[in-house]
């Protein structure tokens, strides 16, 4: 599923629990649903008027400032080409809705959005949802049952994502005024029914029309037109590749849905590219071009916040524990390069990364180290494989490595100067095995060529993480080394794939499914701008995520992830690198706030407003001397 929330990887799954919309009678089609929750019951009733953590009252106005790397030359997110603005994402973003939405305070849940319910048969061939008669578009015209068939045509056809996230679903028919039939091409997919949920709805007769200059409008390219949208937000204005502003929309159709009570409270939200990393910090401690700021550097945050806007007490650290499983961040090896394509090589690399050292002398001890891709909770795997999960590897054996039965998974631990000669050597054990040896002080093949990595980055802090790293790799004769360019550059590189290694992050949901295919399935890995960035292709994976996406219950669903983490681990396509369970937000003193955050999410800056009192005294203060 798309992860639409900040702060979050609350995504839809697999098992519905849900709630009755109306006293309708069960049908062949089943009843009537509107929340769905995949793990238990939500504890919404079906008099939801709002989430718990918010303030009903919460005023609305004020600006909050954003900055952001790179530039942009798009307003369509949904096709490779061009990069979309701040604002635009691949689940609609602030201008349009989706059919439900995620709820930012339980996980695998929804509610109702541009749609109020949808159902289902027993035996999940396919799903219909009912629309919203209040839906709207911001020209006023009523959001249709057509619109939503026309959508989920048009992302299918240009958006690789949407390709393959909903590719067995084979049809949208509009089936009534406000109804919409799709149907499936299997059955027994217990998820294809919620995640259709997650499809933003687009306008088809605006895109089917014609711009200021009457040329017809095209989908399928990028657009520096302002779009029509349907949500709470539209674009104010811009200048292309530094600055979009978002303006709140005053009538906007859902305000007052219960996922939108007491939420969407800025009138502006503006957002301002910086090339450079230092100018994003700069523009932040100076105040006026970015409010608030997620800190992702453990030295900064230790280190940097002293001053004088945080002495004097007007910006404010922040910690925010989440709930929700971390995602695999690492470095990742792409398969698509000839030197990784022997899994010996790739462990040889796990071997000689120093965790320890560089969480003591970089981290302040703050991080954990990532030891799943499913980290933190039930799916992830531990010990040796048993019960379901050993039943549900069995017939893979032979195409597995063999100490994936044997042994429990353990990354190297480097605890003391003995550890780190023990690891390298072991890495230099495995480097022979796969035909390098150390000649010269280089590490080469039987042709004399030497063994090269060279990291993508784009800013000092890939400097940080990569630095110790690429020093013991160049201790075993690797000529390894970082290459950092500007971040237009990173991404286009980042979506064709055209990198040795780069630091990855593969956020998942509670209930994994269909999206499975996008992050290793054998069709996404030569899709360029698939979340594939291994490039994997594995029948054994392949049939693992299909176990995965038909699990018939929750206990079959964790047996079949916790077996594909394994399987992952254990092939060594990334060096895992770490995490932390809590969010570490620094902002300025201009906000206010509902006494509690969303335990699951951690934090919902939709529910935060702006203090005008606050906001003006802190733009005389030092707006002034900026």
């Amino acid at each position: 599923m798309l992860q639409t929330k900040p702060f979050a990887a609350a995504l839809l799954s697999l098992f519905l629990a849900a709630l009755p919309a109306s006293a309708s009678a069960q049908t062949a089609d089943g009843k009537w649903r509107t929340t769905a929750s995949l793990i238990g019951e939500s504890k919404y009733s079906a008099g939801f008027q709002r989430y718990d953590h918010v303030n009903p009252e919460a005023p609305k106005g004020g600006t909050l400032n954003t900055v952001t790397s790179g530039g942009f030359d798009s307003f369509n997110p949904f096709i490779v080409r061009g990069t979309a603005a701040a604002g635009f994402t691949q689940a609609g973003g602030l201008l349009w809705d989706t059919l439900m939405d995620q709820s930012i305070d339980e996980p695998s849940t929804s509610h109702p959005l541009i749609a109020e319910a949808f159902r289902y048969p027993d035996d999940y061939s396919s799903a219909t949802y009912r629309l919203n008669p209040a839906a709207r578009w911001h020209d006023g015209k009523p959001i249709t049952a057509q619109d939503v068939v026309w959508s989920f045509g048009k992302l299918k056809e240009i958006s690789p994502f949407f390709n393959r996230y909903f590719a067995n679903v084979t049809g949208a028919e509009a089936v009534g005024e406000r109804e919409v039939l799709f149907t499936f091409d299997q059955t027994g997919n217990r998820e294809l029914p919620l995640i259709l949920g997650d499809m933003p709805v687009l306008p088809q007769h605006w895109w089917e029309g014609t711009d200021a200059g009457g040329k017809p409008r095209d989908i399928t390219q990028p657009t520096l037109e302002k779009p029509l949208g349907s949500g709470a937000y539209r674009i104010a204005s811009f200048k292309p590749g530094s600055e979009i502003i978002w303006e709140r929309v005053e009538d906007y159709w859902a305000k007052d849905l219960p996922v939108n009570v007491g939420r969407k409270n800025f009138d502006r939200r503006r957002y301002v590219y910086i090339q450079d990393e230092n100018a994003e910090w700069q523009a932040f401690i100076k105040g006026g071009l970015e409010d608030m700021r997620p800190e992702n550097s453990s030295r900064r945050w230790h280190t940097e916040y002293n001053f004088p806007a945080m002495e004097a007490g007007d910006v404010v650290k922040a910690v925010f524990p989440t709930e929700h499983g971390e995602a695999m961040q690492a470095f990742v090896l792409n398969l698509r390069r000839p030197q990784f394509q022997d899994r010996r090589v790739r462990e040889a690399l796990t071997w000689a990364l120093d965790f320890e050292s560089m969480n003591r002398n970089l981290f302040y001890n703050s991080n954990t180290r990532t030891d799943s891709y499913f980290e933190g909770g039930e799916l992830a795997s531990s010990g040796l494989p048993e019960g379901r999960e050993l039943e549900i590897l069995e017939p893979f054996r032979e195409q597995l490595p063999p100490e994936l039965f044997k042994e429990e998974f353990k990354l190297p631990v480097y605890d003391s100067p003995q550890a780190e000669r023990e690891n390298l050597r072991e890495a230099v054990r495995l480097f022979r095995e796969a035909g390098w040896t150390i000649k010269g002080g280089k590490l080469v093949n039987d042709k004399g060529e030497q063994f090269r990595i060279e990291f993508l980055g784009r800013g000092p802090t890939d400097e940080i993480i990569t630095g110790s790293y690429i020093a013991n790799l160049r201790k075993i004769g690797i000529d390894a080394s970082l290459r950092i360019i500007d971040p237009a550059q990173y991404v286009n590189r980042y979506r064709a794939f055209d990198f040795d290694s780069l630091t990855g992050q593969f956020a998942q949901s509670l209930s994994p499914g269909n999206e499975q295919r996008e992050f290793w399935g054998s069709e996404a890995a030569d899709q360029p701008g698939s979340r594939n960035l291994i490039g994997i292709k594995d029948p054994v994976v392949d049939a693992l995520v299909d176990r995965i996406i038909f699990a018939t219950d929750r206990e079959e669903l964790v047996a079949a992830t916790r077996a594909l983490d394994r399987v992952l681990l254990w092939n060594y396509y990334v060096v895992p690198q770490w995490h932390r369970p809590e969010i570490w937000l620094a902002y300025w003193d201009k906000f206010g706030m509902p006494e509690t955050q969303p335990a699951y999410a951690g934090v919902d800056i939709d529910s935060w407003w702006v203090d005008p009192e606050k906001e003006a005294a802190l733009a005389a203060k030092y707006l002034s001397q900026n």
